[in-house]
């Protein structure tokens, strides 16, 4: 049996990729493990896929001035020391890490003991995490072909994003059932992000009674995010996290207002969804969502909308027009011929 020790965490988009994988990889012949937190938001992730978990100490990798700065650097040793133990423990042919601050000592105890390292990239420019983690690695796959010219040369594969393959496969009567929605006009989702968007979630809220002259509206607002003021509202549903219905749902929707993540705008691509972005702000991240979105606008995939300038006309105004032009985007996205990156990235896993 041949074993495979994959990593990341923090938010779904370090998760959900590497669940992507499972099937193929268990189709293969593979034995999966899973290396995360001890708490993190993957761990439940994970354990719904009845694969085995370990969580670790791990600390943040911060370019801010913070007491826990302090005592970080500790739990990312303590955490090394204790990933290193598992994988002498596992014996794993290969470890594939999606990212995250919890890869990092996973990734360096592998690469001590001389296991084969693979990290996927999602971002158009490399983060922090993963770029303190790529002189361990001997591949290095990224989503954009921007993104090569920030890798080590002789490391660096366009695979694309591994995409999970139930996504492809939803069903909109059941979405139908699901959300109670009537299906009469089309159906606009707003995805916030697996920590939920305040800023998106109060743009789409205060330009509910124009979305819902024309559109029906499944909200996905993150965990501690809805707003019990408007349950019952007619046309509109609000989850505060979706689960095994999310491929049902992405059947449902016509259109999509999301945030630049990367693993979930790729998601949208394969799936042909036209899309509105609003990328988190410089301010409030390292500027990756912004690159993302101006990638995916240059290409003809999407319309961007900076948070700053929302407004609740502006923004219907703006999802108006996307439902307009929704055939251009749709014949784009087809014709880009852009997929899943599965079966590449296994063929990597498979050759070291």
């Amino acid at each position: 049996m041949k074993k495979i020790v994959l990593t990341g965490g923090g938010t779904a988009g370090h998760v959900t990729p590497n669940i992507a994988l499972f099937d193929k990889l268990r189709e293969r012949g593979y034995e999966l493990y899973y290396i995360g937190s001890y708490e993190g938001m993957e761990k439940g992730l994970i354990q719904e896929q009845n694969v085995p978990y370990y969580g670790i100490s791990t600390g943040k990798l911060r370019r801010y001035f913070d007491l826990q700065n302090f005592t970080d650097p500790l739990r990312v040793i303590h955490g090394f020391a204790q990933a290193r133990e598992l994988l002498a423990k596992i014996k794993p042919d290969i470890v594939f890490s999606k990212g995250g601050y919890v890869s990092v000592p996973v990734v360096r105890a592998a690469h001590a003991l001389h296991i084969p390292v693979i990290i996927h990239e999602s971002d158009m420019t490399p983060g922090l995490a993963n770029k303190l983690s790529f002189s361990s690695a001997n591949v290095i796959c990224c989503n954009f072909p921007e993104t090569l010219a920030h890798l080590p040369e002789k490391k660096a594969v366009l695979t694309g994003s591994p995409i999970r393959s139930q996504l492809l496969s939803g069903n909109r009567d059941a979405a139908l059932a699901f959300t109670g929605l009537s299906g009469a006009k089309p159906v606009l989702m707003i995805i916030g992000g697996s920590l939920g968007s305040v800023a998106v979630n109060d743009a789409v809220r205060s330009a509910l009674p124009q979305l819902l002259e024309q559109f029906e509206i499944v909200h996905l607002c993150g965990k501690g995010n809805t707003d019990e003021s408007l349950k019952g509202t007619p046309g509109y549903v609000q989850y505060e996290y979706i689960g095994k219905e999310l491929p049902d749902l992405y059947a449902l929707c016509d259109l999509v207002i999301s945030r630049a993540g990367a693993n979930v705008i790729c998601e949208l691509l394969a799936l042909h969804k036209p899309m509105l972005l609003i990328p988190l702000p410089a301010a409030a991240s390292r500027g990756d969502q912004l690159l993302n979105a101006e990638s995916f606008k240059k290409q003809g995939f999407a319309m961007v909308l900076q948070e700053e300038e929302i407004t609740p006309q502006k923004l219907a105004g703006q999802v108006k027009d996307l439902f307009a032009n929704r055939q251009t985007y749709i014949r784009t996205m087809a014709e880009s011929g852009a997929g899943s990156g599965v079966d590449k990235i296994i063929e990597l896993i498979e050759k070291f």
